[in-house]
């Protein structure tokens, strides 16, 4: 008997861990922990607790098809996980452990943990690189270290990725066996609950079958059209697949995979432009792999630790809450705050906005997209908030500074997304939609006004990033 621990890894296809679990040619066993107060600490979204529940419940039926069992099991933190885990392999009598590896360090040390008492209990482990489609430590520079650069990173990936045929595997089915009366008690069923909180996610697909059908269909008529469309936030110019690549329901190799299917060298602008984003959330698993103070709330750049941060409660509360008198900041809020979820292009503007017109400290921001994102990643989101900071890796410079006006001019001309979340604006005139506040019937609106002045805060900021420069 093998045993796979399922962890963001939750899809029967191309999953390498289980692929090889079933490689054998004996009884494979699946089982999920939930962790809450882990999952607590790390501020795991309600919404993305509730996908990978539904997940769960698709995934226990597309299993089942292929003669696996899930099981489910909660414990309170990643440190009760390693006991666990060998209890269940013990009851199985499985001789093996097979789980994907996760590069965070809270991670790393819950799977050395578990290696140790999985040896010292006689039972095998086996982790397997899955999450990137080449492991941190294989994409190197000359010196053979890792890139501290992404353009150097993307051409040597690039170049790696020429001569490299991936393959995505198809799960096959397993032997079929009879669980011990000892262990079907863990098996997952429908009435199984978290103990975490969760807010509805029904918006978004769960079963395989809708997901790969979105994979295919943004690669067959939204991709050629990426570059031109993706910083729009009113059109449907992304693809909405970053939900299901952070909890693993669709892995990196999908997605590489059919975008390039049929195509020939070069891509399209556009799809290589989305093929850039797919990189990128490879060089921030790459960075949080090498880079343990990553995983530990310190900046990249040591510098950015030294940074004097204002951390006024009051414009906390009003970026959080949307209400911060600029249009296009606080349309994104809201939409974060209702759907879980934020445009690409608004993620930059409203991080932009938080670091360097409010001088709040960026792991504030970082921690309260956790807590709100469906697609939450620790690695993307970190390397996203520190790119916007300028505190991290390859990131913006610290004199560029996103004017929250003109962006909103040039991203949603016609003020169309600000109207759908911010509807004390709908009478607004185009002229007057991206600052009210010059507006002439401005006293007649519900909406505040600007909390603050960005021409002068753009100046403050300088100055506060020289001085932790210069130190």
């Amino acid at each position: 008997m093998k045993l796979v621990w399922l962890r963001r890894d939750l899809r029967v296809d191309d999953n390498t861990a289980l692929c090889e679990a079933l490689s054998h040619g004996e009884p494979v066993a699946c089982v999920y922990l939930a962790t809450p107060e882990t999952w607590e600490n790390h501020g795991l979204a309600p919404m993305q607790a509730d996908l990978i529940f539904r997940r769960l419940e698709q995934l226990y039926e597309e299993l089942a098809e292929l003669n696996i069992q899930l099981l489910y099991d909660e414990v309170a933190q990643y440190s009760d996980c390693a006991e666990r885990i060998t209890e269940v392999a013990t009851s199985l009598g499985a001789n093996t452990v097979f789980v994907n590896r996760q590069y965070e360090v809270d991670e790393c040390q819950r799977d050395d943990l578990l290696a140790s008492q999985l040896s010292a209990n006689g039972i095998g482990f086996r982790l397997c690189d899955d999450k990137c489609i080449f492991a941190p430590g294989s994409v190197v520079n000359k010196q053979g270290s890792y890139f501290k650069v992404f353009t150097p990173f993307k051409k040597a990936y690039l170049t790696k990725l020429e001569s490299h045929s991936f393959e995505v595997k198809k799960a096959p089915k397993a032997v079929k066996a009879d669980l011990p009366e000892t262990i079907q008690h863990l098996c997952f069923h429908p009435s199984v609950t978290f103990s975490y909180s969760r807010e509805e996610s029904s918006v978004w697909v769960a079963d395989s079958q809708s997901i790969i059908a979105q994979l295919r269909d943004f690669t067959a008529t939204r991709s050629d059209l990426y570059d031109r469309q993706r910083d729009f936030p009113s059109m449907q110019g992304t693809s909405k697949l970053s939900p299901y690549l952070a909890i693993g329901a669709l892995s990196v190799r999908q997605c590489m995979a059919r975008l390039m299917y049929g195509q020939t060298l070069p891509l399209s602008s556009g799809r290589e432009v989305w093929q850039s984003e797919l990189i990128w959330r490879e060089f921030y698993q790459h960075l949080i792999y090498f880079e343990a103070k990553l995983s530990k709330g310190r900046s990249f750049l040591d510098w950015g630790d030294g940074l004097k941060w204002d951390n006024n409660s009051q414009w906390i509360e009003a970026w959080k809450t949307g209400q911060t008198g600029y249009p296009i900041v606080d349309a994104a809020m809201r939409q974060l705050n209702q759907t879980g979820w934020m445009h690409n292009r608004l993620r930059m503007i409203v991080a932009s906005f938080l670091i360097k017109d409010l001088h709040i400290d960026w792991r504030i921001g970082e921690r309260y997209f956790m807590k709100r994102l469906i697609d939450g990643d620790y690695a993307a989101n970190n390397g996203g908030w520190q790119w916007c900071a300028s505190t991290g890796c390859d990131g913006q410079p610290y004199f560029r500074i996103f004017n929250p006006v003109t962006q909103s001019e040039r991203f949603d001309p016609s003020g169309a997304f600000i109207r759908q979340w911010v509807p004390e604006l709908v009478g607004v005139p185009d002229k007057y939609i991206h600052k009210p506040w010059a507006w002439s019937d401005v006293r007649n609106l519900s909406y505040p006004d600007p909390i603050v002045d960005h021409k002068v805060e753009r100046e403050v900021t300088l100055v506060l990033y020289k001085e932790a420069k210069d130190v």
